[in-house]
């Protein structure tokens, strides 16, 4: 890797622009201005967040990441919930929430937020969104000034986290069609506003009328780069001013702290499987516990993510004592075959049933430079067990999901992004659940996440994500590999840009590039 030093800077140029995408070059830059330019890997429609607009998919995340959106509420660095548009909250019952706006915040569009703006967004929201209804479970909302009273049809003490999530971002309804312009573009509240958008980049003019005070860039440029080596390359030729998804063996590329920064955060981005359970040899537990006892999670985090990251346990990174899981055993995790009745029966090194090799279908996507690292490492660890493993790394994993043409989807999922711990089993692991993918289920759990929900006291809830962690883990419905450890790269004459550990609030006012 060191080689690239030696690169041609016309070359590099060239990557760089062929990586964006042709309209996504580097644009004038004023004398004067001052530009921010960002290149991630956490943007596009392979990670369902192209585009600005909250109420679609995931691009809410894309919204908050890049200062066009804000949200009522925010975690802090310690993942506690504090008001953000919201001045402040409580609850007048169990399932009546008021929440108090704070003066003095426009729209970029000139609107002034009150109540009704904040309400025509969230019914908007819940009336198109594909999670957002289950989890906010709203009867009725209200408007009076710059109040905002939300009934729910049954108590609902996550409410206020479920509102710090990237969909719950306050647009302008009244802006484009449905708070959307032809380009996907929203008017928000936050210190940007977006003048071009597209699948590949968006670039962004300071908000000249934010009310957090005036940012001190004057314009920001964020490309797609999904290619390690292009993006290592153009930080490195100065075309870019930071990088977020480095190749992890580039790293030490930017040790030299007299040239670069690194802003680490653990956070609780979960890399985790789920089980296609109309795989019928899926179906039989012995074989799931075998999966999952023959991943080597030790030698993945320390080796291939060169120690930037930790061996899961569960879907939490915090609050794991308690909660264990299948250690790596491959001799346990072929004793289990054989209990399954699948053994080696013609020599080849994979076990059969009835003719039929165990081929597990591993589907994934490239867009976490993680998860086709994993596939590979976990390819290898249960062939030794008698495994065989089909992987299919594409862009297009929803539509393969659909199809069902899987056995086992591995992906990237921020587990606690609300600090709250029902957003995972919500979102993954119940029979309403919008992205249960594979169809898992478990009495048990859908009793604790009943119970969950109408538990408002805070260390009762922690103790209760704790127990559904352990009841999906002693059924083996799903497994999970490891935490991230997300580093953002940048030469030193940026300031002001933080990880955090939510995995969101990246570009701020307080975002300062230096001469």
């Amino acid at each position: 890797m060191k080689c690239s030093k030696a690169i041609p800077a016309a070359l590099l140029l060239a990557l760089t622009l062929t990586a964006c995408g042709s309209n996504a070059g580097t644009t004038e830059q004023t004398a004067g201005e001052t530009v921010f330019r960002y290149g991630t890997v956490a943007y596009g429609p392979e990670m369902a967040n192209a585009g600005l607009n909250p109420h679609e998919a995931y691009s809410g995340w894309s919204a908050v990441r890049y200062g066009v959106g804000e949200t009522l509420f925010r975690l802090s660095e310690t993942m506690e919930l504090e008001p953000w548009l919201a001045e402040s909250w409580e609850w007048v019952d169990d399932t009546t929430l008021s929440i108090t706006l704070r003066d003095g915040v426009t729209f970029s569009s000139g609107r002034a937020l009150d109540g009704q703006a904040v309400k025509e967004c969230l019914d908007h929201l819940v009336a198109v969104h594909d999670r957002a209804p289950g989890d906010l479970n709203i009867d009725a909302i209200e408007a009076d000034g710059q109040t905002v009273t939300i009934t729910c049809n049954a108590p609902n003490p996550a409410l206020p986290n479920y509102l710090s999530d990237p969909y719950g971002a306050i647009i302008d309804m009244d802006y484009g069609t449905d708070g959307v312009d032809e380009t996907r573009n929203v008017a928000g509240t936050g210190p940007f506003v977006a003048y071009e958008v597209a699948d590949d980049h968006i670039y962004l003019n300071k908000n000249e009328t934010y009310w957090g005070g005036t940012p001190q860039v004057d314009r920001v440029e964020v490309r797609s780069i999904t290619d390690g080596d292009t993006l290592t390359m153009a930080l490195q030729a100065g075309q870019l001013d930071a990088v977020q998804g480095l190749p992890y063996a580039s790293l030490e590329l930017f040790a030299d702290e007299n040239q670069y920064t690194i802003s680490s955060a653990d956070t609780s981005r979960v890399f985790f499987g789920a089980y296609n359970y109309e795989t019928e040899a899926l179906q039989d537990i012995r074989v799931r516990q075998a999966i999952a006892m023959a991943i080597d999670k030790d030698s993945f985090t320390e080796v291939l993510l060169h120690s930037n990251g930790t061996p899961a346990v569960g879907p939490f990174s915090f609050d794991t004592d308690g909660v264990t899981a299948p250690a790596y055993d491959p001799d346990a995790a072929r004793s289990l075959l054989a209990e399954a009745g699948w053994t080696d029966s013609d020599g080849d090194g994979y076990v059969d049933q009835d003719g039929q090799p165990l081929t597990i279908r591993w589907l994934t996507y490239p867009g976490r430079q993680e998860l086709p690292l994993l596939a590979e490492a976990a390819q290898a660890t249960l062939q030794e067990v008698g495994i065989q493993v089909e992987i299919n790394s594409t862009a297009n994993h929803l539509g393969v999901l659909e199809s069902g043409d899987w056995d086992v989807y591995v992906s990237a999922f921020v587990a606690a992004p609300t600090g709250d711990p029902a957003y995972f089993f919500t979102t993954h692991c119940l029979d309403s659940s919008a992205k249960n993918r594979g169809g898992y289920h478990s009495d048990e759990l859908e009793a604790q996440a009943a119970q969950l929900a109408g538990t408002f006291d805070p260390a009762e809830r922690a103790a209760l994500g704790t127990a559904m962690s352990q009841t999906i883990l002693d059924d083996c419905g799903y497994f999970f590999a490891s935490y991230l450890r997300m580093n953002f790269v940048m030469n030193n004459r940026v300031t002001g840009f933080t990880a955090h550990p939510s995995d969101y609030y990246e570009i701020t006012a307080q975002l300062s590039v230096g001469q």
